[in-house]
Parts: structure tokens; sequence; C-alpha cells
């Protein structure tokens, strides 16, 4: 279960984290703020990532 949450923490924060650069540096695709995505991207993909490296393969609770 944890594994399937740090996955989506992890793609979240990657496509966040994607459209806030390219509306920082380029033009906006989207209508929030683009500082706003890359840090949230930057937290989830952090978070996500950490979930990621802690968790072993194991599926205990």
């Amino acid at each position: 279960m944890i594994k399937v949450i740090a996955l989506i923490l992890t793609l979240v924060g990657f496509v966040g984290l994607i459209l806030g650069v390219l509306g920082i540096f380029g033009k906006d695709l989207v209508a929030l703020s683009p500082w706003a995505l890359a840090i949230l991207g930057l937290i989830f993909f952090g978070s996500g990532v950490g979930l990621l490296k802690r968790r072993r393969d194991t599926d205990e609770i």
C-alpha cells in the first residue's frame, strides 16, 4: 500500500515539477502559478522518492 502511495506521489510530483519549470522558463500551460507548481512538485516528488527508498520490497504493516 505504501508503494502505491509513493508511486502516485512521485508521478504527481514529476508532472507538477515539469509543468512548473515549463511555466517559469516558457509559456504557461496551466492557469496556476508556475512557482507554486514547481514548489509543490518538488515536495511531492521528494516525498515519493523518499518513501520508495525507505520501504523495502516486503509488504509488512
